[in-house]
């Protein structure tokens, strides 16, 4: 990790997407900012920029947060060409300006795919995951009593498996990183999540059916295996949930256990 010397602040220029809305035409915009701390987070320092511009009469840039802990997945951004900036398993507001050098010239965009559709600047509508949700990332509980937490034994490995694919926080970094702009990782930890649990049997073939044609509905491209999901990914989803996802996939549709 580039570290600047302790104390020391950055001069930065920004190259930043400007687009009014979803029909405008966009284009790059540079900003010169000055004393930047290197100890803000990616987004603090996004801040800065926008007081910059207030201060200056001019539109501040739109971009999207809220926990600023990682946790939400609401933040992302392309930075320098790669989903959430240069460190691995993190999200942009993890993100921390130590991470680059006095004089760097940085460039951000959103999120580029056409289910992705530009709101206004760096923000884009991730809806489409919402819906892939919609379509099948339930289970039916019948109400009444909550049963015993130990009356369904669970292997050790699904238990495992299950909240590895759960830690998934539908950030979207998969779909900008991949080169068909496929969300196959988001859809298949969804569907990986509950598949390993005795809870998402009853739905299991119907979910993975339906969740598989709302992610193609959307637009989503396919998976072609180089894995840029899984390195963009700030959970560290594996992609092997994607094999276990076309398994179940193949097996809703023939047949089989």
């Amino acid at each position: 990790m580039i570290t600047p010397a302790k104390g020391r602040l950055l001069n930065l220029t920004l190259r930043v997407w400007r687009q009014s809305d979803a029909t405008s035409d966009g284009e790059f915009s540079t900003y010169k900012l000055h004393g930047i701390s290197p100890e803000m987070s990616f987004l603090e320092m996004l801040d800065v920029l926008n007081e910059q511009l207030i201060e200056d009469g001019e539109e501040p840039v739109a971009f999207d947060h809220d926990c600023r802990e990682g946790i939400c997945g609401t933040c992302g951004v392309m930075i320098n060409g790669q989903p959430h900036g240069p460190d691995h398993e993190t999200t942009t507001c993890q993100l921390h300006m130590r991470r680059f050098k006095d004089g760097d010239t940085i460039v951000i965009e959103p999120w580029r795919s056409r289910a992705f559709p530009v709101v206004r600047d760096l923000v884009v509508d991730r809806s489409a995951l919402d819906r892939i949700i919609q379509a099948g990332g339930f289970v039916s509980v019948n109400t009444g009593n909550a049963p015993d937490g130990n009356a369904i034994p669970i292997p050790r490995q699904n238990q495992e498996g299950a909240l590895d694919a759960a830690v998934c926080i539908g950030c979207g970094a998969c779909v900008a990183a991949c080169k068909n702009a496929s969300a196959m990782l988001f859809t298949s930890a969804k569907v990986s999540h509950l598949a390993q649990l005795p809870q998402g049997k009853p739905e299991q073939k119907q979910r993975v059916r339906l969740m598989v044609e709302q992610h193609d509905k959307e637009g989503f491209g396919w998976c072609t295996n180089t894995s840029e999901c899984e390195a963009a990914c700030p959970a560290g989803i594996s992609v092997s949930h994607i094999a276990r996802l076309n398994r179940e996939y193949w097996k809703a549709l023939w047949g089989g256990e």
